[in-house]
């Protein structure tokens, strides 16, 4: 019994601090514990996608991480690294500005549908590609299409294309 009674104090200790943070609430029905779905988002995400990566952290760093998360700072090691990298991002601002003007690049989702590649052909026009942000050629794009009009391809942040596209532009990818 006492076992059960330490559970229910972890739990409420666990509620008070994940209620505003975490969208879902673990409940208590008798039985066991059941989740209820009311998720909602609290920061759209542009692009409405998200990249995978890995990362390697040593195991303290990564201890820190897991004490932040268990204390309730963050929801998840995903939360606490996102966290991290926005507030990185965000102490660099102003140099990031800078260099977008300097190199020209198109911020943000940048889609490139076959009537826009068409469209270039047909006017003789060859595009210089350069995005920070996420990339997208539509999938009924040629690969012979996708060379005639891209003469260049630079894309900090990731490039959506039919594997056939992307092995055509290998050469002009920078």
């Amino acid at each position: 019994m006492k076992e059960v009674e330490r559970a229910g104090k972890r739990l409420a200790r666990w509620r008070l601090k994940t209620s505003i943070q975490h969208p879902s609430t673990i409940h208590l029905d008798g039985e066991g514990y059941r989740m209820t779905s009311t998720v909602h988002e609290l920061r759209p995400r542009p692009g409405g996608e998200t990249e995978k990566i890995t990362i390697n952290l040593g195991h303290v760093d990564l201890g820190h991480i897991d004490l932040l998360v268990q204390d309730g700072f963050y929801a998840n090691r995903t939360d606490f690294i996102r966290t991290a990298i926005r507030n990185q991002v965000e102490r660099h601002a102003e140099a990031t500005r800078q260099s977008v003007a300097r190199k020209g690049l198109d911020l943000g989702m940048r889609h490139f549908s076959r009537a826009d590649l068409e469209a270039a052909q047909a006017a003789g026009q060859r595009l210089d590609i350069r995005v920070l942000g996420l990339a997208t050629i539509a999938r009924d794009v040629s690969p012979e299409l996708a060379r005639a009009t891209i003469a260049s391809i630079a894309i900090l942040g990731a490039l959506q294309a039919s594997p056939e596209v992307k092995a055509a532009l290998a050469d002009r990818m920078a």
